[in-house]
């Protein structure tokens, strides 16, 4: 698994769990064009731009650049990055029929092809240096139930509440929130935001 410094944004789930069995980093989606109407969710892309840096990684077709502009236009040019996948006619094997446009989308891609786009578009891969820093431990599940946003009495509550103060998408799940505070602030950070001691 290959470990990046960026977030990367695709355009739905299909992609994202493509991606995750190649790379090991926060995978955000659009889901689509929900992105025009999501202000809270193009919050979240600028944050982790801002915080470390983001990928765009669309679709080839059409839809994918219309996406991929919007983020182009929404974020400063200097925290974010474009990977562009080739253009390959077929279908996905989840799908009865090829796309409007005939070509393979993110999740058609073999991990090589992945890979090599990442790297073509100037991802940052971690553990490649001579020498690794030590990282810190990611926070878990249990971090979250210790400060009362899981598994809890009004835990959903709370939890929409401190979406709501970091302005993040309210239908995220804890787990969707998990994966935002290990990938866009540090152990530290992300533990006074929990208020955690």
């Amino acid at each position: 698994m290959l470990r990046i410094k960026e977030a990367i944004v695709v355009e739905g789930r299909y992609d994202k769990n493509t991606l995750s069995q190649v790379v090991d980093t926060l995978i955000l989606e659009t889901a689509g064009f929900g992105i025009f109407k999501n202000p809270e969710q193009m919050a979240l892309l600028r944050r982790a731009a801002q915080r470390r840096g983001l990928i765009v990684l669309t679709d080839s077709d059409g839809a994918g650049f219309v996406i991929r502009n919007r983020i182009r236009g929404a974020i400063p040019t200097a925290q974010v990055k474009h990977a562009y996948i080739p253009d390959v006619y077929g279908k996905e094997r989840r799908k009865r029929c090829p796309g409007k446009e005939g070509k393979l989308g993110v999740e058609g891609m073999p991990p090589q092809v992945l890979e090599e786009v990442l790297r073509r578009a100037g991802a940052t891969f971690l553990g490649e240096d001579a020498e690794k820093k030590q990282e810190e431990p990611s926070l878990t599940k249990a971090d979250l139930m210790a400060a009362g946003l899981t598994g809890g009495v009004d835990s959903a509550g709370r939890r929409q509440a401190l979406l709501k103060e970091l302005e993040l998408p309210e239908h995220m799940s804890a787990n969707a929130l998990l994966a935002v505070l290990n990938g866009c602030y540090s152990r530290e950070e992300a533990r006074n935001i929990l208020k955690l001691t």
